[in-house]
């Protein structure tokens, strides 16, 4: 398969005074269409990992590469479309806006993006809806969702433009055990469905297990990168 994401000797440095090093020599390749897990303790780097393969943040050095374009060389708008077409995020928070309905929060990268939601995008809406088994809540405020719901509303919108990765930063990290349970298994059928590639970023190892590889991190550096 292609690779989709290639991350080439990165290094992050936060400047101080004292500089942090949080990252040392990142060689990681993604697959499109793999299934992934990245874990790791709290602080040993992974989110930082994560938000520089979702170019919402930027190495200090080495090179960084999602869908063949080479993120260092992309202008600010560039990068920016860049991340709304091919990266789809889930966070651990769900952020919907709770004055708009489900389905107003599904549409809002399509309307950033500059677009009019047509008939394919709202008969897409319409099918992950369904797929997310919150067809009940399309209409419904934020206010008016669970726990549950809400992430899975969050959820239609990380693909609502169909991207090629989506990137889940503890996705599941304020829910119970079976709507933990419930979510991965509709990342799972959307890999599958759709060939997704998913980058899961987590400290639960029960979670990892799920995922077809298992990359952790730990004091900035790859110490394991396991493919079943």
């Amino acid at each position: 398969m292609a690779e989709i994401i290639a991350l080439r000797q990165v290094d992050k440095v936060y400047k101080g005074p004292p500089d942090v090093h949080v990252l040392f020599g990142i060689d990681l390749v993604f697959e499109e269409g793999s299934f992934n897990s990245i874990v790791g303790e709290s602080g040993s780097g992974k989110s930082t990992l994560m938000n520089i393969i979702g170019t919402l943040d930027t190495p200090s050095a080495g090179e960084v590469v999602i869908a063949g374009k080479y993120t260092r060389t992309l202008r600010r708008d560039d990068l920016a479309e860049l991340r709304n077409r091919t990266i789809g995020f889930v966070f651990q928070f769900h952020y919907l806006l709770p004055e708009f309905s489900a389905i107003d929060n599904v549409l809002m990268p399509h309307v950033i993006g500059g677009k009019r939601p047509g008939r394919e995008v709202l008969e897409w809406a319409d099918e992950l809806f369904e797929l997310m088994g919150v067809a009940a809540v399309k209409h419904k405020p934020a206010t008016r969702m669970s726990g549950g719901q809400q992430q899975r509303v969050a959820i239609i919108r990380s693909l609502i433009n169909k991207p090629g990765i989506v990137l889940a930063d503890e996705p599941t990290g304020n829910l119970d055990s079976t709507n933990t349970a419930t979510t991965y298994e509709r990342f799972r059928d959307i890999n599958q469905r759709y060939g997704t590639t998913f980058v899961i970023v987590t400290h639960d190892r029960r979670i990892a297990e799920q995922t077809d590889r298992i990359v952790e991190i730990r004091d900035g550096r790859i110490v394991l990168d396991i493919s079943k």
